[in-house]
């Protein structure tokens, strides 16, 4: 487990200023369910439609929160247990016919990406998702563009919060931790970044948090941001 960082975990924005922020990063890692596109209802419905099949009930929509950003097999082999291939399949085949009535871009995002863009900076897409739906999905909302590199739960052996995902993509792109941030909606983004020695940055647009899930040093966030813009003025 890493040591807390040096950098204070901070909200930026309101104030103006980027006081405490990092020097400036050239390499920015997203991560993309519920950090780039809005997947959430999708996610939420497409567990609560498994959940019904295999369990005949409905969970709390916290209890499905705190799986965002694992991979899916982790977390469907903790409710459905030796079942839980058949209920991936479940999953995924509601998933299929139903995506596109309900993903969307999240505000701010494609603005974020193209001044981000325009300054010159790396941009790399490090995911749980799965490699096909995560390209089907770039490319419907024209972002594959933005990013040089693209690594998927396909692409590595281990997934985060271990550091491989992120670290991958940085070896893809020829960057070091040091010159990095990586920006994320749950404790498995934040927790990859600080054990690669990434900036790691949380963002608050997207879904409720557990505070409890980022109390230990590996998921403590170096920053928080409410808006995609507010990442301009912190890096």
């Amino acid at each position: 487990m890493n040591q807390e960082k040096t950098f204070p975990e901070v909200q930026a924005g309101g104030s103006g200023d980027n006081g405490g922020a990092p020097p400036r990063k050239q390499f920015v890692a997203f991560d993309f369910d519920g950090t780039v596109i809005d997947t959430n209802k999708l996610i939420v419905d497409s567990w609560q439609h498994t959940f019904l099949k295999f369990h005949g009930y409905r969970h709390s929509e916290q209890e499905i929160y705190g799986t965002f950003g694992e991979t899916l097999y982790d977390s469907m082999k903790d409710f459905f247990h030796e079942k839980a291939d058949e209920a991936i399949a479940c999953y995924r085949e509601y998933q299929k016919d139903s995506w596109r009535e309900s993903v969307r871009v999240f505000p701010g995002i494609t603005g974020l990406l193209q001044e981000l863009e325009n300054q010159g900076r790396t941009l790399l897409l490090v995911t749980s998702r799965l490699k096909p739906t995560t390209m089907e999905y770039l490319e419907h909302f024209d972002l594959k563009r933005f990013f040089k590199v693209v690594i998927t739960s396909n692409d590595t052996k281990a997934h985060k919060p271990d550091p491989e995902p992120v670290m991958m993509a940085l070896a893809k792109a020829g960057g070091r931790p040091e010159e990095s941030v990586m920006v994320g909606d749950t404790r498995f983004d934040v927790g990859c970044a600080n054990n690669a020695g990434v900036v790691s940055v949380l963002v608050n647009w997207s879904h409720p948090v557990d505070e409890k899930d980022f109390q230990t040093p590996e998921f403590r966030p170096d920053f928080r941001i409410g808006k995609p813009e507010d990442l301009l003025r912190l890096i």
